[in-house]
């Protein structure tokens, strides 16, 4: 394993503990700094971990994308992408399916329990059962909600981040219609930063797109998904430039994560010469 010197420059954020690595797109990992093995908090990089329960699940038959689920009129397809029109934590309905990006957990929420309602298995249990285990992630486990309530490590999402550049759980059609742009041309906020216009949004996947301000690299190309969490985390996978990077932290979002992030992210692509 080779080692990246922009990580260095993790040893400099305000936190008490953090964690990278970059994973090149045949799984190989280019460089890691700090505790791969530590536990951390990943607050909404949960979704994509939730996502990718559910297209374990399309895929055997449990769901199905345009099956209804939340409100009326709604489906799991909206549920995934943000566009159910259910509120940021609450049940309360904002807007009409389909009408705009409204960054949902309890979207994900409602996805879970209409997972467990279909398959007769705990949301918990089926997300053990149908990543973590498979892949090897033994540091991680999902203690709280499906939108926000998972704890990992470093190391286990450079498996999960090997996975998404590779898939072996699910085909390689469903994740890339999973981090294509789903409704495409809706408004919206990414929290942290701001009106997107537009806020593009795959299945449980953001989509970097245009969007500025935005916490991936200005170097990331278009096609770059991911998420980031309140937590102090993110990970993301740029397909153009064939890495994914990780990065968790054990402070909450703020402006420090703002500061950071952009030219970390920047720093790794500029090393790798993308």
């Amino acid at each position: 394993m080779s080692s990246l010197t922009s990580l260095g420059v993790l040893a400099q954020w305000p936190v008490d503990h953090a964690a990278a690595a970059v994973v090149r797109a045949d799984g190989a990992v280019l460089g890691v700094a700090g505790e791969q093995e530590r536990a951390f908090r990943l607050a909404s990089v949960t979704k994509p971990l939730t996502a990718y329960a559910v297209l374990v699940a399309v895929e055997e038959g449990a769901l199905e994308w345009d099956q209804p689920a939340g409100p009326d009129g709604a489906t799991v397809r909206h549920l995934a992408a943000h566009t159910s029109g259910l509120a940021f934590d609450s049940a309360a309905v904002q807007a009409a399916p389909g009408s705009r990006r409204i960054y949902s957990n309890t979207g994900f929420e409602v996805l879970a329990e209409t997972l467990e309602k279909s398959s007769g298995i705990g949301f918990a249990d089926y997300l053990h059962e149908a990543v973590f285990a498979p892949l090897g992630m033994t540091g991680s486990a999902l203690t709280g909600s499906a939108g926000s309530g998972a704890v990992s490590t470093c190391a286990d999402l450079v498996r999960f981040a090997a996975e998404l550049h590779r898939p072996t759980l699910v085909s390689a059609a469903t994740v890339a219609e999973a981090t294509s742009v789903a409704f495409p041309g809706l408004n919206g906020v990414v929290p942290g930063y701001g009106m997107q216009k537009p806020c593009d949004w795959g299945l449980g996947f953001e989509i970097r797109g245009e969007k500025s301000p935005h916490w991936t690299g200005t170097r990331n190309s278009a096609r770059t998904y991911g998420h980031f969490g309140q937590a102090g985390t993110f990970l993301w996978v740029d397909p153009e430039a064939g890495v994914a990077c990780v990065a968790l932290a054990d402070r909450d979002f703020g402006p420090w994560a703002v500061q950071a992030w952009t030219p970390f992210n920047d720093g790794v692509l500029a090393e790798l010469g993308r």
